[in-house]
């Protein structure tokens, strides 16, 4: 064992938070997958289990290939990255398998397993800013030279994101600007492509929600009607997780014991966080939430110690965007926001999410092998010096 701890590069807090959440996922995915496996599998929880389990382990060994591979080779790595994002969101769009009237999933043939495209261009597209912001530095405060060049790919992918999936899209484009921001680019412009782009989604939803064959505009009204209206519309998602979490009570029913998983919509990946709390209280959902704060608070620290620009807005970039999707899928549970259809990072259910989750964190971890081995070579300096 200490071999494999020695042997481990990169922060040791975010390793034993990511072997925390996938500990949790694999207990709550087994809990909340009993209907599917009498629905589907004639019985078979364990199949639900096995599976999940294979997925979580394939996503830590890519985390780990990623956290061996040096960081910087990432900014070469986003180029090509991002010019492959593009067409495949294009084809996503018009090609891609339609779920619940969104276009966001492609099928492989053959292996028949099926991937947002969107996981892709995310990490593809927060990869690619932070090389264009590194490069950038000397002209950043320019309006052509590095602003314009910046931003058009931001608003070419997070417009091809948008029609299927809007609260990956928004933010996407939320991260950029955050970016943009720790980048140096003058405030003034990054308020006005944000108004831009407010204004053209205002301007897209009423151009589409005029054409009644459209149906993705009709499930956000839907939804924030919803939200907004609870007493006169149809609650029953937003019922079932406040039943889930309020029969949890402080320290829940004890694992396998939920009683919501049989009625909740979606509770082994929207509303897992709902099922968590019914079966470890509020306690545990604050353990969790916790894990997600200190995740957050290592990558700020790695950014903040990482000896280049590159490494510092990549892992801020990441970690950002992972946590800031937790606390959406959070505030969807306990019905603080409407739903959006974010799933809990490292915890939901779902393969190729899990895995360009666990490759986001194994290139935060690669930033900060990199502060270790920097630092190692520092005190072996000091050692030779000393002698």
């Amino acid at each position: 064992m200490q071999k494999i701890l020695r042997n481990i590069k990169g922060d040791r807090t975010i390793w034993l938070v990511v072997i925390f959440l996938y500990l949790v996922s694999i207990l709550a995915v087994y809990s909340s997958t009993g209907t599917l496996a009498y629905r589907f599998r004639e019985g078979n929880t364990e199949y639900y289990l096995i599976k999940h389990v294979i997925i979580t382990g394939f996503g830590l060994l890519l985390m780990i290939t990623a956290h061996r591979i040096r960081y910087t080779y990432y900014s070469r790595i986003s180029q090509l990255a991002v010019i492959i994002a593009v067409p495949l969101l294009l084809f996503t769009l018009i090609r891609g398998t339609a779920i619940h009237e969104a276009h966001r999933w492609i099928t492989l043939p053959v292996i028949n397993l099926s991937f947002q495209s969107s996981d892709f261009a995310k990490l593809a597209l927060i990869m690619y800013m932070a090389r264009v912001l590194t490069r950038k530095q000397e002209v950043i405060k320019d309006l052509h030279s590095a602003f314009v060049p910046m931003v058009i790919p931001v608003l070419l992918i997070c417009a091809l994101i948008f029609p299927a999936n809007f609260s990956t899209a928004a933010l996407l484009f939320i991260t950029c600007m955050i970016l943009m921001f720790i980048g140096r680019v003058k405030f003034r412009y990054i308020m006005a492509v944000t108004a831009v782009a407010i204004a053209g989604t205002a301007l897209f939803i009423v151009i589409i929600a005029s054409v009644p064959q459209t149906g993705r505009v009709y499930t956000w009204q839907s939804r924030v009607s919803t939200f907004l209206d609870q007493e006169s519309n149809d609650t029953y998602q937003a019922d079932q997780a406040k039943i889930a979490i309020a029969t949890g009570g402080i320290i829940g029913k004890l694992p396998g014991n939920s009683t919501q998983r049989n009625f909740l919509p979606q509770a082994y990946s929207d509303f897992i966080y709902a099922i968590i709390i019914e079966e470890y209280g509020l306690v545990g959902g604050f353990v969790v939430l916790l894990f997600y704060l200190i995740l957050l608070h290592r990558g700020i620290s790695i950014a903040h110690k990482s000896p280049g620009t590159f490494g510092a807005l990549l892992a801020a970039g990441l970690s950002f965007s992972l946590v800031f999707q937790a606390l959406i899928n959070m505030a969807v549970a306990v019905n603080l926001v409407p739903v959006t259809g974010q799933q809990l990072p490292l915890v939901s259910m779902g393969g190729t999410s899990l895995w360009f989750t666990s490759l986001s964190i194994g290139i935060i971890l690669s930033v900060s092998r990199k502060i270790e081995e920097e630092k190692e070579e520092e005190r072996t300096q000091a050692a030779v010096n000393g002698a």
